[in-house]
């Protein structure tokens, strides 16, 4: 189905509801940029299972965030399959200076786009199939990515 019309959501289930919808679509890339991930799904079973099969499927994954302590708390799953897929998914920390950065936004293949306002608020939009709607995020994560550093080893020793 090709729908490249904007769908708003005001909810957290909602949220939920087309991120995991624009993770089942992902094929090659997906990119996602939040303070930290905390409201996204990254420790569910069915995100899991969704990652799982976009990763074993030779899919790569970039998340960029300011910090990743609530991940290492709470997303165990999330933990895991970094250890399980390394070789596919690169965390980055953004630098003090980018802390102000506040909107929210997970990417898939260049092409679907689930988009908060505010990482503080629930508000924000999904497109799916609409190259155009992702185009000012994908530059926003091209800066923040450059900035930010590596962090969220899959060892203690980061190998």
């Amino acid at each position: 189905m090709t729908d490249a019309t904007a769908h708003k959501f005001n909810s957290h289930a909602e949220f939920e509801a087309h991120l995991r919808d624009c993770l089942g679509r992902a094929r090659v890339s997906l990119t996602m940029f939040d303070p930290d991930f905390s409201v996204f799904p990254l420790g569910s079973s069915e995100t899991d299972a969704l990652l799982r099969q976009f990763l074993a499927g030779g899919g790569a994954m970039r998340l960029a965030m300011h910090r990743s302590e609530h991940i290492e708390r709470h997303y165990p799953r999330f933990v895991r399959l970094l250890r399980e897929f390394n070789h596919r998914i690169e965390v980055r920390a953004t630098p003090r200076s980018l802390h102000h950065l506040t909107d929210s936004f997970c990417i898939a293949d260049g092409i679907h786009i689930v988009r908060r306002f505010h990482s503080d608020h629930m508000r924000g939009e999904a497109a799916f199939d609409a190259p155009a709607a992702t185009e000012l995020s994908q530059e926003r994560f091209g800066g923040i990515w450059v900035e930010a550093v590596s962090t969220l080893h899959p060892t203690t020793t980061g190998l």
